[in-house]
């Protein structure tokens, strides 16, 4: 549903008559809540993992409310308070299921997080082409409320799926054989541990300026297409598209990640995804536009997941939930600022310099990635 929210944007904007730096503020609130929530969820899920189907059914329940807030929000600040409900939820969502993926395929582990942020692709291809469709026969708050029944369905299901498996489950465990008599005071020590003797933290800055650059393109592509002219629907097709293009690019780099390392996967598709934005910025909006959407898509939503399973490689079954919980803290927190900066570029200069932006970050990031040492161990 997120991506679907980017191509309902332009029509919020034009409802609340907001400007596109406070449009940048509204997912700033998102970002930050995101990032605040994340360390302690990631926390309390390592420490409370034998519930993890309580937590993912709450996460799911708190998807629909927030949906539902910014659906019948007659003012902005409503539409804030439904963004921070999301945000916190979202946060916490992926954490045990990440590392629930992590645990039960470790040697494939950059495969399997690929299909799974590939899974997560195909509602991000089929939303923004279905609400571009809808939008020419209701208005964004009828679509909002129509998708509010998708996660309260899945809340359903997951708490029934979850508390089946862990009955039966020898992985469910081993889980909580690892953490039995672990103390909350004990588990931050390890915590500790980790984040000294490794290069945890890089990796922790590489995924915050990925975020940077990824939440200001979901944010502002939209709307630079809308006052560029492109239709509902065009706006709709051309987000489809680019995650389409990823959803089996996305397994293909997690496979060679297992098989070469990350590294060497990851610092070439950061450093194309560079060179891709910075052809967006001069490429104007016709023919080379899609085709730059297209090229882009091979890498944009591919590398996060690689990102992911060199936290769970450092980690090595050691407060993983917390790291990731770092981790996604580290990303929410830097891209908090990042629509700031580039409404105001935006708004100010041109999409051109908001573009160049984005650029700098994915350079940045790969530069830092190409430093970290996947190497050093904890004790």
């Amino acid at each position: 549903m997120g991506q679907s929210f980017a191509v309902l944007l332009p029509r919020i904007q034009e409802t609340f008559l907001i400007s596109p730096v406070q449009v940048g503020a509204l997912i700033t609130v998102r970002e930050i809540f995101a990032g605040v929530v994340s360390l302690p969820g990631g926390i309390l899920s390592d420490y409370l993992n034998r519930y993890r189907a309580h937590i993912l059914t709450i996460c799911l329940v708190l998807f629909g409310v927030g949906w539902l807030i910014i659906a019948t929000a007659p003012t902005y600040s409503l539409l804030i308070v439904g963004m921070i409900i999301i945000a916190s939820a979202g946060s916490v969502w992926h954490l045990p299921a990440l590392v629930e993926l992590g645990s039960r395929f470790a040697e494939k582990r950059g495969t399997v997080f690929a299909i799974h942020g590939a899974g997560g692709s195909i509602g991000d291809i089929i939303g923004p082409i279905a609400t571009g469709l809808l939008l020419a026969y209701l208005s964004w708050r009828e679509i909002l409320t129509m998708y509010v029944s998708l996660p309260m369905i899945l809340a359903v299901w997951t708490y029934l799926l979850f508390t089946r498996i862990d009955k039966a489950d020898q992985n469910q465990e081993r889980r909580i054989e690892l953490g039995a008599g672990r103390s909350l005071a004990e588990q931050l020590k390890v915590s500790r541990s980790i984040l000294k003797s490794t290069h945890i933290w890089r990796v922790n800055i590489v995924a915050g300026l990925r975020g940077m650059c990824f939440v200001v393109l979901i944010t502002f592509l939209p709307i630079y297409m809308h006052d560029s002219g492109f239709s509902s629907r065009s706006i709709g097709f051309h987000f489809g598209l680019l995650w389409a293009i990823g959803l089996p690019m996305s397994p293909f780099l997690g496979w060679l990640s297992d098989q070469f390392g990350r590294k060497i996967v990851l610092v070439p598709a950061l450093l194309y995804s560079s060179v891709m934005v910075t052809a967006l910025a001069y490429g104007g909006t016709g023919p080379g536009f899609t085709l730059l959407i297209v090229l882009l898509g091979f890498s944009v939503r591919s590398d996060y997941s690689l990102i992911n399973a060199t936290i769970i490689d450092i980690a090595k079954q050691r407060a993983e939930t917390t790291m990731l919980g770092l981790l996604s803290f580290s990303r929410f927190l830097m891209g908090a600022f990042a629509p700031l900066i580039a409404g105001g570029l935006y708004q100010y200069i041109s999409m051109q310099a908001t573009f160049l932006f984005v650029a700098g970050m994915f350079l940045l990031s790969a530069i830092i990635f190409a430093s970290v040492n996947l190497k050093l161990e904890s004790d």
